[in-house]
């Protein structure tokens, strides 16, 4: 094992780590807000370096899975963010937060999350891919249909923005990676290191960003991201079942489910709302890769049978 996938599977101890430093010494990352937008590029080009031909044409050779999936994804979360938010009397600021969370595509982490998991990962990387391209054109307009009557949602300038931070960088990443696919095979690993480095800085600037706040918000923020999450994974893998997938397919779509894109929607909400919408975005950054990581530790203990064996490659 390389040096860098040891770092990448200490991701959540990292996360945790700089978060904490944050909060107690916000000055060390309140000066880079101005750069989370860039950060956020940087994520999407390393995801965009890691995808091949082979990955679009896996949309097509399966395209059901990955529509139920992606359907669920942008059903299950924002609703349930709405709720919970709702639920545990969040303000407006928060629940903008949540319902931004729960609006934007799945993770990048998703798709080693489904391989540890015993998860069909071509279909983690199919379904993370639709749902980051739906999201330029879903996310601002569910964010606006379900906080729209609380909070000004600025739809176009957000639709601009997710292009400018999602598609453009995924593209010239692909782009890339046809003419260099061979190199960047060697190098996928530090290219997952770089991405998540991005993330951790992301979830730092944020935790500083409202280090003031935190005695109070943070304990309720918290648990609402916890709750988020855990329904995410819980409905996914069982409206998976309930659709008539497979043990591995249903573990994929709980994943693709739970996982978010957090750090889109920090950079959002730091653009369009407050610093404090960024909260739910923060932490739920560092709380799904901890529970990606126990589900997928547990769901690892419980192989699935033989004829349903894993495949790595994708």
């Amino acid at each position: 094992m390389s040096i860098f996938e040891r770092l990448n599977r200490l991701f959540p101890v990292w996360a945790i780590l700089f978060a904490l430093v944050a909060m107690l010494q916000p000055n060390l990352f309140t000066g880079l807000a101005g750069q989370i937008q860039l950060l956020l590029a940087l994520i999407m080009f390393c995801m965009g370096l890691t995808l091949s031909k082979g990955d679009f044409l896996g949309v097509v050779r399966a395209p059901l899975p990955v529509v139920v999936g992606v359907v669920l994804q942008f059903l299950i979360m924002p609703l349930v963010a709405l709720l919970v938010s709702v639920s545990l009397g969040l303000g407006a600021e928060l629940t903008t937060g949540m319902v931004l969370v729960g609006a934007t595509a799945g993770g990048t982490a998703s798709n080693v999350m489904t391989w540890l998991a015993g998860g069909r990962v071509a279909l983690s990387v199919s379904m993370t891919l639709v749902s980051t391209l739906a999201s330029v054109i879903l996310t601002p307009l569910i964010a606006w249909l379900l906080v729209g009557q609380a909070v000004e949602v600025p739809v176009w300038g957000m639709l601009g923005s997710i292009a400018q931070l999602v598609l453009a960088p995924i593209a010239a990443g692909v782009v890339v990676h046809h003419f260099l696919g061979t190199q960047i095979s060697r190098i996928e690993s530090a290219l997952a290191t770089l991405a998540m480095a991005a993330i951790v800085v992301i979830i730092a600037i944020v935790v500083a960003l409202n280090a003031g706040r935190l005695a109070t918000l943070g304990p309720l923020v918290a648990l609402a991201v916890i709750a988020h999450n855990g329904l995410g994974l819980a409905g996914g893998y069982w409206i998976g079942r309930l659709c008539g997938f497979d043990e591995r397919t249903a573990r994929t779509v709980a994943i693709e489910v739970g996982m978010q894109n957090s750090g889109l929607a920090v950079a959002l909400a730091n653009q369009f709302f407050t610093a404090t919408a960024a909260l739910p975005g923060a932490l739920f950054s560092v709380w799904h890769n901890v529970s990606g990581s126990l589900l997928a530790g547990y769901w690892k203990r419980r192989p699935v049978s033989d004829g349903d064996a894993v495949t790595v490659a994708r």
